[in-house]
């Protein structure tokens, strides 16, 4: 991001403005397995600051919306070239943060968060006070049923987080 993108903003017309330029910044490529699949993470983070004007006490609050590219078989998405070296890095990504999640349900004394730039991000959010609402989206295909089971095995490793 710019040092632009990073200055507070006021208005809901330039936080869609950001929001349309990173729309149009995620990379997407077809595969054999989804025309436009996603080939990157997609984040936003929302910075909310208020101030009780009776009282003048303030609080703050960070609220993360992330879109995580999904996890492909290889062998099923026939990705070659660069689109298997995404494949590979999204791969990656994921399970760090699956086993970040891992570690947070068994209250583990060590969380990885530093084994991946996305969890490495989102570390102060994940555990602790921090509150995780997940969506899974899902094939009903049952071609994809394999695909399907492991992205609700992962939500449900989410759910075990306190």
């Amino acid at each position: 991001l710019s040092e632009e993108e990073l200055q507070p903003h006021r208005g809901l017309t330039q936080v869609l403005e950001l929001f349309r330029r990173g729309n149009h910044n995620r990379a997407t490529a077809d595969t054999a397995m989804n025309k436009d699949s996603s080939r990157s993470h997609s984040l936003l983070r929302i910075r909310l600051r208020s101030r009780n004007l009776v009282t003048g006490e303030g609080s703050s609050a960070k609220l993360w919306l992330v879109d995580l590219a999904g996890s492909e078989r290889v062998g099923r998405s026939e990705a070659s070239g660069d689109r298997l070296k995404e494949s590979q890095h999204i791969n990656k990504s994921l399970s760090a943060l699956g086993d970040c999640v891992a570690a947070l349900s068994v209250k583990a004394a060590h969380v990885p968060y530093r084994n991946s730039k996305l969890t490495s991000l989102l570390q102060d959010s994940l555990g602790g006070d921090a509150k995780m609402l997940m969506y899974v989206q899902v094939s009903p295909s049952a071609a994809d049923a394999s695909e399907t089971v492991c992205s609700l095995n992962f939500a449900n490793r989410v759910k075990g987080v306190d």
